[in-house]
């Protein structure tokens, strides 16, 4: 059995909970670009931990400027097996105000700006995204978020759009009529690269706003989004502790296949393959590559 490492990418009230034992910053490299910041590495009990500041410390990068391909990839070499993004979210749906927390299962992505895979020109794979968010780990994320007493909703699509504006109106009204529950900028690609670097991955959105069309909540800013993230840190806090405490040490296969993404996923010839390609694919496709 593979032992459970678990990465969790967030803000602040995440990186700075108490319980977090031996906690050091510690540098990541990839060869993929530079990562959003060193990783907080430490342990809860017998799990090894690693916290990732999505926009780094202070809040330096925008949605799009994130380097998601080098934070996938550095948490794979660290020997994450797991990852828990945890995201800020406007709501498209009256019954999730702010303050509640989402445990996603899927999501549309509206992004455009963003380096979307790790193949491309000299390694092709295409690997499913039909059930985008390992149940296992989603579950256990609205079951500690009941067991800490936060208001959680089980299930929900996010469209995720390239941002750094806000929603016009006119962009809230259409996400609603496809049925969409919530808005954001970070979970893509954040998932799509997790699930071809073999790391089960799920998002817990925080619903800050009711983004641009509610009638009486029609103007989104800073100022109100940050203050709903502050009256929720404690929240976040209790409910990643919970999460934490019942986290299984040994890796669980995952239901959907996300840990074997790459089985029959490559269709580039080996004869055809981009040698400086695949030595950047070391860690996400070296299981697949090296059999």
């Amino acid at each position: 059995m593979t032992k459970s490492f678990l990465g969790i990418i967030g803000g602040s009230g995440v990186y700075d909970m108490p319980g977090i034992e031996d906690a050091r910053w510690q540098r990541l490299a990839s060869p993929w670009g530079e990562p959003s910041d060193e990783a907080r590495v430490g342990r809860f009990g017998d799990l090894p931990v690693a916290f990732l500041p999505r926009h780094g410390r202070g809040h330096r990068f925008s949605p799009t400027d994130i380097d998601y391909r080098a934070n996938i990839d550095a948490l794979k070499r660290l020997g994450v097996t797991d990852i828990v993004s945890i995201s800020a979210v406007g709501s498209l749906k009256e019954e999730l105000p702010p303050g509640t927390f989402v445990a996603v299962d899927q999501y549309i992505d509206r992004t455009f700006a963003r380096q979307k895979s790790f193949f491309g020109a000299g390694c092709v794979a295409h690997v499913s995204m039909a059930h985008p968010v390992a149940p296992l780990l989603a579950e256990r994320l609205a079951g500690a978020a009941e067991a800490a007493g936060v208001r959680v909703r089980r299930g929900g699509t996010l469209v995720v759009m390239e941002g750094p504006q806000f929603s016009t109106l006119a962009e809230s009204r259409l996400y609603r009529s496809w049925g969409a529950d919530l808005i954001g900028m970070t979970a893509m690609p954040e998932a799509k690269l997790a699930r071809e670097a073999e790391i089960s991955y799920a998002t817990l959105a925080m619903v800050t706003d009711y983004d641009s069309w509610h009638p009486e909540h029609d103007k989104v800013d800073v100022a109100a989004v940050i203050r709903v993230l502050n009256e929720n840190r404690d929240h976040a806090q209790a409910l990643v502790a919970r999460f934490l405490a019942g986290f299984p040490l040994e890796h669980e296969a995952c239901p959907v296949g996300s840990d074997r993404a790459l089985d029959h996923a490559i269709m580039t010839a080996p004869a055809m393959r981009d040698p400086a390609l695949l030595a950047k694919l070391d860690a996400v496709a070296g299981r697949v590559l090296k059999g």
